[in-house]
């Protein structure tokens, strides 16, 4: 779709072009969902490595399948609202690994709600064509209130006019997750597949475990 060496205002007016491609209605239906991956990535400023993992789980017991690890030089500076340039590359590598494709895939960043509509899980789901939510811990953009302290409830995040995702709580009396369609599902599939896969913790089961994965293999990579 484009390559990753790339200048700042080259990003931009790549996000600007790519965000009018995003399709963010509808998506699968929960009973036609079998496997659903999860990824992540890690910094070392040190080595200035970028580490990635890829997990894939069946669903809806989120019982791990398999698990891919890439890494490689960080090409792209930090930049609120860039990070796709810095871990898109490892996670394509990663996902060009698969022997089956995810029915969905769930990423640790923002879908749309981002300045120009294209966050990381948007930017993934264009070049892989598949459905993808992001599951963020934090806002990037976007007004909402607070949801009630109960799991499951939720308000909408607006920004321009729009409601670009939900603020959704995934545990009673923790603090909620920001939740947006990335690519090929809407707002509403999004929420409701996040707290399908939501089981213990506040952080779902597929980027909770990405999370966790990556942390372990960026130690061992390391310590070698």
């Amino acid at each position: 779709m484009h390559g990753f060496d790339l200048t700042f205002e080259e990003a931009r007016e790549i996000q600007r072009e790519l965000a009018s491609k995003l399709i963010t209605v509808g998506g699968p239906a929960i009973p036609e969902i079998h496997t659903i991956a999860g990824c992540d990535c890690a910094f070392d400023k040190r080595s200035n490595r970028i580490f990635g993992a890829l997990v894939v789980l069946s669903f809806p017991k989120m019982e791990i399948l398999a698990e891919y690890f890439s890494q490689m030089p960080i090409k792209f500076p930090y930049v609120p609202g860039y990070l796709s340039f810095r871990e898109l590359e490892v996670l394509v590598e990663l996902f060009e690994k698969l022997l089956e494709r995810p029915d969905v895939v769930f990423v640790d960043g923002q879908g749309i709600a981002h300045p120009r509509g294209i966050g990381l899980a948007s930017h993934l789901g264009l070049f892989l064509d598949l459905p993808t939510v992001g599951c963020a811990k934090s806002r990037l953009v976007g007004d909402c209130a607070e949801p009630s302290a109960a799991k499951g409830s939720w308000e909408p995040i607006k920004y321009s006019g729009k409601i670009v995702g939900s603020l959704l709580r995934t545990r009673n009396n923790t603090k909620p997750m920001f939740i947006s369609p990335g690519h090929l599902i809407g707002v509403d599939k999004a929420r409701e597949l996040t707290l399908t896969c939501a089981l213990k913790f506040r952080i779902p089961e597929p980027t909770r475990i990405a999370d966790k994965a990556v942390a372990k293999y960026k130690k061992e990579m390391l310590d070698e």
